[in-house]
């Protein structure tokens, strides 16, 4: 570990969902230099898949694990994002104390337990 705070990406539009995932990962001081994206599949703008499909069609970004952060319960939302490449696929809990469980869970895996290879610069 090396105390520095981990880079994480979160692409939500629910502002209390961003606030949610925030403080239970401040809570559970996740620290190191592994890379993350949480991802929302439902966005105002563009659809969470494409942006998918954008990060992992792309060698800057392809090797950064994508988990798909997401209230849908759409079989094909599923299917589409794992044929897409996303690492994980995650039904928001409605419940506070199931959603901050689970995010607690997800960083604890993500960036402590799993490992990743190191990123590097692309020319």
């Amino acid at each position: 570990m090396t105390g520095r705070e981990v880079e994480l990406l979160l692409v939500e539009d629910n502002e209390k969902d961003v606030e949610l995932t925030v403080r239970a990962l401040r809570r559970e001081n996740q620290n190191g230099h592994p890379r993350l994206i949480l991802l929302d599949l439902k966005l105002p703008k563009v659809d969470g898949l494409e942006v998918l499909r954008v990060i992992k069609s792309d060698p800057h970004t392809a090797s950064i694990p994508v988990v798909m952060l997401t209230s849908s319960t759409h079989e094909q939302d599923l299917v589409r994002s794992y044929q897409l490449g996303v690492n994980s696929y995650l039904r928001k809990p409605v419940d506070f104390d199931e959603f901050h469980v689970m995010v607690k869970q997800l960083g604890l895996y993500w960036l402590v337990v799993n490992r990743q290879p190191p990123v590097t610069e692309h020319s």
